[in-house]
């Protein structure tokens, strides 16, 4: 079975605007050719994708699953497009990296520039993403390297340790709490919190904490990074926690008190992954090896 890329961008025009005409408008297409490539892909996968109705055409069941299909064959492409532009621009190679977002937002980008400086025609693919995902990026080849966080099952692979760090809470500097050096996350999960979104591995981590003290935390705002966290806390909205080195290596410091978490779960330890290092290319093993060496504990 062979699909025709400019069908498969027709059909998903076609899908999402629910309208034949506007489908073909958005591909450069005349009406009657745009029917004729609907008509052949259907034929070609022996079912009916479209609903011809009076007022513009819906999806069948095979439909959706034929629109995601289509979605994530056209991304792939872009992202295979993407992945290749730098090797026209003379690069000798390219590494990929699934990184959460403590790593990617406080640790990798000093120690990305350093391996850049040792290697400047290498291209580097770095994407945000939970532990469990990140796991499964490296674990199907997606991804050459992982850095992750937490007690996330990582199965055969290879880990090594990154970077040790450390939860604290956040308070305004007039809060009532902010004369304590130390404190209790049960003496405060009843407090008001602004907290990462949900998905991230910080977020899902301080909910389950307030799980297992039987409560129910109350978020009032949730933000993209720590740095927003910070700025929230700072403005009086409520506390948080953040971890120790947003408070040190932010670029933009607020004004917040920081009080040390008692509780044994605030060492937070970040770690690598590969699938085997011996196997990594080149430059990921030097990448690899690199951010190894980082390794504070």
């Amino acid at each position: 079975m062979r699909y025709d890329l400019v069908d498969l961008k027709l059909f998903v025009a076609v899908a999402d605007a629910g309208s034949l005409l506007r489908g073909a408008r958005q591909c450069h297409l005349a009406t009657s050719s745009a029917s004729h490539r609907i008509a052949r892909l259907e034929a070609s996968v022996g079912t009916l994708l479209l609903e011809r109705r009076p007022h513009g055409m819906a999806l069948t069941a095979a439909g959706e699953l034929m629109r995601e299909g289509a979605r994530q064959t056209l991304a792939r492409l872009e992202q295979m497009h993407a992945d290749l532009l730098p090797y026209a621009s003379g690069a000798r190679a390219q590494v990929s990296i699934r990184a959460n977002t403590t790593a990617t937002n406080i640790f990798l980008p000093d120690d990305l520039a350093e391996y850049l400086r040792q290697q400047p025609q290498v291209r580097i693919t770095l994407k945000e993403a939970a532990s469990p995902d990140i796991v499964r990026a490296v674990a199907s080849g997606e991804a050459q390297i992982g850095v992750l966080g937490g007690d996330v099952s990582t199965g055969d692979l290879h880990v090594q340790p990154y970077r040790q760090d450390r939860l604290v809470l956040v308070v305004p500097p007039g809060d009532a709490l902010a004369s304590r050096a130390r404190i209790r996350f049960s003496e405060v999960v009843d407090a008001p919190f602004i907290t990462l979104h949900t998905g991230t591995g910080v977020h899902t981590f301080i909910m389950n904490k307030a799980a297992e003290l039987g409560r129910h935390l109350d978020v009032r705002i949730q933000v993209h990074g720590f740095e927003a966290v910070l700025a929230m806390v700072s403005a009086g909205v409520g506390c948080g926690l953040v971890l120790q080195s947003t408070l040190t290596q932010m670029p933009r410091p607020q004004r917040v008190v920081s009080l040390a978490l008692e509780d044994d779960w605030a060492p937070r330890q970040l770690r690598l992954c590969v699938r085997d290092p011996a196997k990594l290319s080149h430059h990921a093993r030097a990448l690899f090896a690199l951010l190894a060496a980082h390794n504070t504990i």
